[in-house]
């Protein structure tokens, strides 16, 4: 039985033990990739090959290569069909059968969630404040329930996605530096979660590993207003959130300020310019950063690079975006165009073209 909004809230107070993760010490424990794309790669007929050239199951591939945690985004109803309830749990079956842990990413929408965007699924418009809070619960209960269900509980979740001024636009999003309403709906998706699994962490993500002050100004404020999470999350890309010392300062400061584990939820790196589809890609530098040169060493170097800053400043983990979102056609970024729209991210991937992983990337250990 699924237990009431108000109940669960209760229960989250008054009886949930203070998560495990504000007491640990903080071990290097999520070496991550996020293989949303990977689904629909492979039931195109994308095949992928270890370092010594041999096809083999990607997941094994990844775990040769260092990877224990997956994470899988998930949007209410997309128009592509992928990323939604059905491929979520299908996927989560195929990445835990290979032994890894599972993270699963609530954009709540029905499309792209992220600083720039975040759009209400269309089966919540209209809705007020408290029905949205209802919503995420019942939906967050929802899907963590269905993966509990076919022994593929998540080991963590994210409730919102690269959140930086809050989510489920307008109602969740912060003006006036008023947090009330974002923390609400934060507490609704963390309460589900605990209500359906207490052993799985609820992290909040943002991207904002390179603005200090921002990252005060989020987190103090949904603090202020009561909002409940085990991991802070934050993306880092050297091509817009600044250099490794930066990081290493961000990440130090959130750890001590909120007492919480801190995890680089995104990275990635380009290992070539080369384009092979017919989307340009995002990244087009040769040297995007620090003198690295976008190829399979440069791409190796800078990740080890934000893995070492990550762990020497006391992180728990870095997951890298997307490293199997190869440039097959009909596997595109648009949810309403996924057949065509194309794939702007091939040269970030640690796979090449050909499905051959960069035999120099490494998840660190």
């Amino acid at each position: 039985m699924k237990p009431s909004l108000a109940v669960a809230a209760f229960l989250a107070v008054a009886l949930i033990p203070a998560p495990a993760a504000a007491h640990r010490k903080s071990t290097w424990e999520m070496r991550g990739a996020d293989v949303s794309t990977l689904q629909r790669s492979l039931e195109l007929g994308q095949k992928f090959y270890d370092v010594r050239g041999k096809r083999d199951n990607p997941y094994e591939i990844l775990e040769q290569a260092g990877v224990n945690y997956v994470r899988l985004r998930i949007w209410n109803d997309p128009t592509s069909g992928y990323s939604n309830k059905a491929k979520v749990l299908q996927q989560a079956r195929a990445a835990k059968a290979k032994g890894m842990k599972l993270l699963i990413d609530f954009h709540y929408s029905d499309t792209w969630a992220d600083p720039g965007k975040q759009f209400i699924p269309k089966a919540w418009e209209g809705h007020d404040l408290e029905q949205l809070k209802t919503d995420v619960y019942d939906y967050t209960y929802d899907i963590c329930s269905s993966l509990k269900k076919q022994g593929t509980a998540p080991d963590s979740v994210q409730i919102g996605n690269e959140i930086n001024v809050g989510m489920l636009w307008p109602t969740g999003q912060v003006g006036n530096s008023d947090f009330g309403p974002l923390a609400g709906l934060l507490n609704a998706g963390h309460d589900a979660t605990k209500a359906c699994s207490r052993k799985t962490e609820v992290m909040v993500h943002t991207a904002l590993a390179g603005d200090i002050g921002a990252a005060h100004w989020f987190y103090d404020g949904i603090t202020a207003a009561g909002a409940r999470w085990d991991i802070t999350a934050l993306s880092y890309y050297c091509m817009w959130h600044g250099s490794l010392d930066n990081l290493a300062t961000v990440i130090g400061d959130v750890k001590s300020r909120y007492g919480k584990p801190v995890v680089i939820a995104e990275t990635a790196y380009p290992w070539t310019t080369e384009n092979f589809d017919h989307l340009e890609n995002i990244i087009l530098s040769e040297a995007p950063c620090d003198g690295i040169p976008a190829t399979r060493k440069g791409q190796a170097q800078q990740f080890a690079a934000v893995q070492t800053t990550a762990k020497k400043a006391g992180a728990i983990g870095v997951f890298y975006w997307e490293p199997t979102w190869t440039g097959i056609p009909r596997n595109g970024w648009d949810t309403e165009d996924i057949e065509n729209s194309g794939n702007a991210w091939e040269n970030m991937a640690t796979f090449d073209d050909s499905g051959r992983i960069n035999p120099y990337v490494r998840w660190l250990r």
